[in-house]
C-alpha cells in the first residue's frame, strides 16, 4: 500500500502518550509530512503539532487523516467514527494501525464510498504475494534485528536511512510494520501476512535494484522469541540481507511478553548468520544498536564502549549517539558511495 501525505494526525482522547506511540513515531522521523493533529475532549497525548479539525486540515493539503492512536484490542471506539466521518467528507483518506478494518462500520464504509476516498487497513494487506523464491538479486539490503521485540530496530533502521544519505549513499527504508508503513508511505505489515508468504513480502519490500543501492529493512520480533521468530525468519530470509545491525535493549532479562531468557548479541549474530546464508552467504553483522534510554549519559558510553570492546563492531545509541561508525563499517565493508 502506498498512503498519501501530508497527514492529519489523529490521536483521539487516549489516556496517555504510549497509546498514541503510532503518531508519535510518525512526528519523530517525519514531521514534515505532518499539517495537523485532530484530539478529542480528554486527550493526554500531545504530538505537539497545531490543533485541526478535519475540515481545516483539508483545507491546508492534507491528504490522510491517520489514526495515530491505539486501544485495547485494537478496535474502533464508537465515538471516534464521526471524526473519520468527517475526514472522508473532508475529501481525504483514512488510515488505520488497529487490528478492525475500518470498512467494517457501515458509516465509515459509506462515507468513503459516497466520497470516493479510500480507507487503509496497514495491518491487513489485500496484496497477493508470491511464495519466496530465495533468487539473488540486485542492489544491497541492511536489516535490523534484535535480541528481543521493542528493542528498537524501527528507529536503527530510520536513523541509518539519514545517516547513510548524508554521506552519499543512495539508500531507503523500507517498513515491515504499521507505524514504518506511515512514516515511509509505502510497505506492509508483515504480521498481517499469511506465513507462507512472508518471506515473498520481504522479497516485494525489497526489490532489485541498482547494485549501489541500500534497502535498510525494519525487522520485526526476533529469531529467538517463541512467539515471533517465525516471522522474524521469514523476514530474514526474504530480505536476503547482505549486513545487519543487532539492536538491544540492556536491562532485560527475559524476553517481552514471555518467560524466556534474553540471548546474548553473540547468540543473536550467530544465529542470524547461520539462518542468513540460506539465501545470502555473504551475510554478515556491520555494527550493534544498544537502546540506552534507561541508562544515563557515562553508563550508556561506558556500555558502547564495553561492547565495540567485546566485538569488535561498532557499537552505538542510533538516536541519542548517532550512527556514522556503523556507516563507516558499511562503506569499509562494501564501498563508499
Amino acid at each position: 500500500m502506498e498512503i498519501a501525505h501530508p497527514y492529519l494526525l489523529f490521536l483521539g482522547d487516549v489516556p496517555d502518550a504510549l497509546a498514541a506511540k503510532t503518531g508519535l513515531g510518525i512526528v519523530d522521523w517525519r514531521r514534515d509530512w505532518c499539517i495537523g493533529q485532530h484530539r478529542l475532549d480528554g486527550c493526554k497525548a500531545d504530538a505537539k503539532l497545531p490543533e485541526m479539525s478535519p475540515q481545516d486540515a483539508a483545507k491546508a493539503g492534507a491528504r490522510t487523516m491517520v489514526i495515530g492512536a491505539v486501544n485495547a484490542g485494537g478496535v474502533l471506539p464508537d465515538h471516534w467514527v464521526a471524526s473519520i466521518v468527517a475526514a472522508l467528507d473532508a475529501g481525504m483518506d483514512v488510515a488505520s494501525g488497529l487490528h478492525m478494518r475500518l470498512g467494517a462500520v457501515p458509516a465509515v464504509r459509506e462515507a468513503a464510498e459516497r466520497n470516493g476516498r479510500k480507507l487503509f487497513d496497514v495491518r491487513h494487506s489485500d496484496m497477493r504475494f508470491d511464495t519466496g523464491k530465495g533468487t539473488k538479486r540486485s542492489g544491497k539490503r541492511l536489516l535490523t534485528v534484535g535480541t528481543d521485540c521493542s528493542v528498537g530496530k524501527k528507529y536503527c533502521a530510520l536513523a541509518l536511512e539519514q545517516a547513510m544519505r548524508d554521506k552519499g549513499f543512495d539508500a531507503d527504508f523500507r517498513a515491515t510494520g504499521q507505524t514504518g508503513v506511515f512514516i515511509s508511505g509505502r510497505g506492509v505489515a508483515l504480521d498481517a501476512v499469511i506465513a507462507d508468504f512472508i518471506s515473498g513480502a520481504a522479497e516485494w519490500i525489497s526489490p532489485a535494484a541498482d547494485e549501489t543501492h541500500w534497502d535498510l529493512v525494519e525487522g520485526q520480533g526476533s529469531l529467538f522469541h517463541p512467539s515471533f521468530a517465525g516471522v522474524t525468519l521469514g523476514l530474514l530470509h526474504g530480505s536476503q540481507p547482505d549486513a545487519f545491525v543487532v539492536c538491544h535493549e540492556p536491562t532485560r532479562t527475559n524476553m517481552r511478553g514471555v518467560k524466556t531468557p534474553l540471548p546474548t548479541i553473540q547468540q543473536v549474530i550467530d544465529m542470524t548468520v547461520a539462518l542468513g546464508k540460506l539465501t545470502n552467504p555473504d551475510i554478515r553483522c556491520v555494527g550493534i544498536s544498544i537502546n540506552t534510554v534507561a541508562l544515563d549519559e557515562a553508563e550508556a558510553r561506558k556500555l558502547l564502549a564495553d561492547t565495540e570492546a567485546e566485538y569488535g563492531l561498532p557499537a552505538t545509541d542510533p538516536v541519542r549517539f548517532g550512527c556514522e561508525g556503523i556507516v563507516e563499517r558499511i562503506a569499509a565493508e562494501f564501498g563508499k558511495p
